[in-house]
């Protein structure tokens, strides 16, 4: 540590020197009379020299109760939600998913949570008050090629799925332009991605909803039972930088999740209580998201006209915000409904 750099007066950095004490650090692990007896400062002296060791210390300046106050109304002010295109799903979640946090889609396979994330890809692109951020989004794909033609068909629907947006504004979307495309095969170049590319998105206002799909594959090839050590450090590593993208650019990040099968009631919290199997990567992942969904597949079929679908049940697991319920809900053509079913 050069002393001088602290501002402090020439007598008080001479007698640093001379006390042979090399960093801030070094001055406040010492008390204020063993500083005195080292240095032969006064108590005033050696309080200004305490003083400016500490602000040297600390990164950023410190927030005053009527700061912290107005930045809470401002955070209440600018608290929006990414709709998920349907308002019996809306209704469950109180207008959609969070902006600044992460909320993780869990089911099995065929469940449909790939078919709601394509559908969030879409909502985002809406303007607020239809519901989306007026951006884009990234979907990184960890497991299968990205589902393209799935896609097409989605957009092709959203007259009939967003028959409450006008068709002039449906129509002047370009919906595959702002829907950016990455496959990682394996953590690293995961990471790379969240690091590198999707600051990059985010920072030109191209994209405020991150899609991870699934969050749980690439852990499961690359650990084995004995690492869960390590595991848990690099989902830690993962989380902090999924939670740092959110926040510092206001998006909405959605990590899909796979399941396993329940072998203990610990285990058994940390999903529906009606289900047989629960969320993957347990209890060191679940404390990372704020909210958590699942997607469970049922035994019943709907039909509409000349289609049909499996009935799913959507059901919220936990969030601060939220009471633990469900909607029934059916893929279509144009995307993920809800499903009101008789009495």
């Amino acid at each position: 540590m050069i002393w001088d750099q602290l501002q402090l007066k020439p007598n008080i950095s001479a007698a640093v020197r001379r006390a042979q004490l090399k960093s801030v650090r070094d001055v406040l692990y010492l008390s204020g009379p063993d500083l005195q007896r080292r240095t032969a400062l006064s108590c005033s002296e050696v309080q200004e020299l305490l003083t400016a060791a500490a602000a040297a210390c600390r990164r950023h300046r410190p927030t005053t109760a009527l700061q912290l106050h107005h930045s809470e109304r401002q955070r209440s002010k600018s608290s929006l939600r990414l709709s998920a295109a349907c308002p019996v799903l809306d209704l469950l979640l109180r207008g959609g998913l969070p902006v600044g946090a992460i909320t993780e889609l869990s089911g099995e396979s065929g469940a449909g949570k790939t078919q709601l994330g394509l559908q969030l890809c879409l909502s985002v692109q809406y303007p607020p008050e239809h519901g989306g951020l007026s951006s884009g989004a990234l979907y990184i794909c960890t497991e299968d090629q990205f589902p393209i033609r799935r896609l097409q068909q989605l957009i092709a629907g959203q007259s009939v799925l967003r028959s409450d947006v006008p068709s002039s504004l449906n129509s002047c979307l370009c919906f595959s332009d702002h829907i950016y495309i990455e496959h990682t095969a394996d953590l690293e170049s995961l990471k790379v991605c969240l690091s590198r590319r999707a600051p990059l998105l985010l920072g030109q206002g191209l994209v405020r909803l991150i899609v991870v799909d699934s969050v749980a594959s690439l852990f499961r090839c690359e650990f084995q039972a004995d690492d869960w050590l390590e595991r848990n450090k690099q989902l830690l590593i993962l989380s902090s930088m999924l939670h740092y993208l959110s926040q510092e650019f206001d998006a909405s990040v959605l990590c899909i999740n796979q399941v396993t099968d329940v072998f203990s009631q610990s285990a058994n919290s940390l999903g529906p209580s009606s289900s047989s199997v629960c969320p993957a990567l347990g209890l060191a992942w679940a404390n990372q998201v704020m909210v958590r969904l699942m997607m469970l597949r049922l035994q019943e079929t709907v039909s509409r006209g000349d289609e049909s679908s499996t009935l799913r049940r959507l059901e919220v697991v936990f969030a601060p915000h939220l009471a633990r319920d469900g909607r029934h809900v059916a893929v279509w053509r144009e995307g993920v409904r809800g499903v009101v079913l008789p009495e």
